[in-house]
């Protein structure tokens, strides 16, 4: 499924540019990190009794995550959102159906094309950083703030991968 990872080292300086990107691109592949060699099973697998969270959503979730930021906040475009199973939650709230079939290997290459989409607007979108983006989860930002935002999405995430794969099978990391 996910083989070797080789998470890419951060930029400790430089332009705050290639400094986010770097930590954009260092919190993607810690993320894969932790769903590395695990069969289908244990990538659907719930690994904490009080939750329905299991790294396939994850995966789900941060496919999402970088199509409605980098897509349609930032590149003021129509993402294609891949058809997953949803539910509309009590709090009118719509979120990912953790009993959508589709297979873990194709969540992993449309999680993959989000990311490669991401990276394909990125320069365009970051030509003026302090352009506003109307944002309706946060009022208008500026594109260093969604850039962030992002990040801050990932690290979020990070922490509870660990916390699933050290609960599947015992793995920790960093």
């Amino acid at each position: 499924m996910i083989e070797k990872v080789v998470r890419p080292a951060r930029r400790l300086s430089g332009s705050w540019l290639e400094v986010i990107s770097s930590n954009l691109e260092y919190h993607r592949a810690t993320f894969l990190w932790k769903c590395e060699g695990l069969s289908e099973a244990q990538l659907r697998q719930r690994a904490l009794a009080s939750t329905e969270l299991t790294l396939l959503g994850l995966m789900r979730h941060v496919q999402g995550v970088e199509r409605y930021w980098f897509q349609r906040r930032l590149a003021d475009a129509a993402p294609r959102f891949f058809p997953y199973r949803t539910y509309i939650a009590g709090d009118g709230g719509e979120w990912f159906d953790e009993a959508d079939p589709t297979p873990a290997k194709n969540v992993y290459a449309d999680y993959l094309a989000a990311c490669d989409e991401s990276r394909e607007v990125f320069a365009k979108v970051t030509e003026n950083l302090g352009r506003i983006v109307p944002s309706p989860e946060f009022g208008d930002t500026d594109v260093r703030f969604i850039l962030e935002h992002v990040i801050e999405e990932y690290a979020r995430h990070v922490g509870h991968a660990d916390l699933l794969r050290e609960a599947i099978d015992g793995t920790t990391g960093e």
